[in-house]
């Protein structure tokens, strides 16, 4: 019986794992600085915490919403850098080449993870705010939720195709 692998080309399964984990984390990380970004900074739509949301808002209440944005950012940051440490921990310690749609796919399925647990949580259990208050929220809720399985469902397509025997190599600059 030989202990050699039946294709040269196929990655050891400890690699593709890390690399999926760390792009599920960088994914995470991204889908929450680009909420953290867009909805909160840009349209202003909402706020982690919508202190500020309502008629009578004092300034106190508008530096409340500011430092809850900022923790949320900060732990969106945090998830985006462990993804990056990790996938450079794994492509350092693996020396193997890196599969070519795994990364993506897997940081797609991360940025969809994000959108569904903060929708589920933050706009449908807790109601601390909703992507865009007013008449349509759910609406905006839904279509949220909606994009977040897209990604996953789109993400995990991508692992799934990702051909065993074509590595894209990191540069070596």
């Amino acid at each position: 019986m030989s202990t050699a692998r039946p294709f040269a080309t196929e990655f050891p399964t400890r690699l593709p794992r890390a690399v999926k984990t760390a792009g599920v984390l960088f994914g995470m990380g991204i889908g929450g600085l680009v909420d953290g970004i867009l909805f909160h900074q840009v349209l202003q739509w909402h706020h982690m915490i919508c202190f500020s949301c309502h008629p009578g808002a004092t300034i106190e209440d508008v530096r409340k919403n500011i430092f809850a944005d900022g923790l949320f950012s900060v732990v969106a940051l945090s998830l985006t850098v462990a993804g990056v440490s990790k996938l450079w921990s794994a492509l350092r310690a693996g020396g193997d080449p890196l599969p070519g749609r795994i990364l993506p796919g897997a940081a797609a399925v991360g940025f969809g993870v994000f959108n569904l647990v903060e929708g589920v949580i933050d706009h449908h259990l807790l109601q601390i705010h909703h992507v865009r208050p007013g008449p349509y929220q759910t609406a905006w809720d839904l279509v949220f939720l909606a994009f977040g399985a897209l990604l996953v469902l789109g993400g995990l397509r991508l692992m799934r195709e990702a051909p065993r025997g074509a590595p894209i190599r990191p540069s070596a600059r």
